[in-house]
């Protein structure tokens, strides 16, 4: 048979095709990077650190001396993990109390940069809007130099 399908192609139109929807498609379409997020402030104060977080900074030293030829990250991350799970709350306290210092802290700094930030923008909206102008500007420009001429009489 010329130009007929073969076994195989018909099986493969035969089974039901679904489409899946990804991650994006569920959010209203693609989006590129500048759309997605704001550009970050390199002056905004950084989260603290959770007890977790603040206990394996200090695990990972200690698994370091005990284990000098371990090059995975993933490994060194389990066993923390494991060890913090098998803690007590007696055992994670320290830990506890200085992410707490260190959330205190953070909210101090928040709220000065804040404060700082709330002051600011006056300025840069004033900036914004004179720039602004200009390219508006620079459009009528364009159109008064092709030639053309309006009538504002209308």
């Amino acid at each position: 048979m010329k130009g007929g399908r073969s076994k195989a192609e018909t099986k493969k139109d035969t089974k039901l095709s679904v489409k899946r929807k990804g991650p994006q498609a569920e959010r209203g379409g693609k989006k590129t990077t500048k759309e997605k997020k704001a550009a970050k402030d390199p002056n905004k104060p950084k989260r603290p650190a959770s007890a977790f977080f603040v206990f394996m900074e200090e695990f990972r030293k200690q698994y370091k001396e005990k284990h000098p030829n371990n090059k995975s990250v993933s490994v060194v991350g389990k066993a923390g993990g494991d060890k913090w799970k098998s803690m007590s709350e007696a055992e994670k306290a320290p830990y506890v109390a200085k992410a707490e210092k260190r959330k205190t802290e953070y909210t101090k700094n928040m709220a000065a940069y804040n404060k700082k930030l709330s002051e600011a923008p006056n300025e840069a909206e004033e900036d914004e809007s004179d720039k602004s102008r200009s390219e508006v500007n620079d459009d009528e420009d364009e159109d008064d130099e092709s030639g053309e001429e309006e009538d504002d009489d209308e």
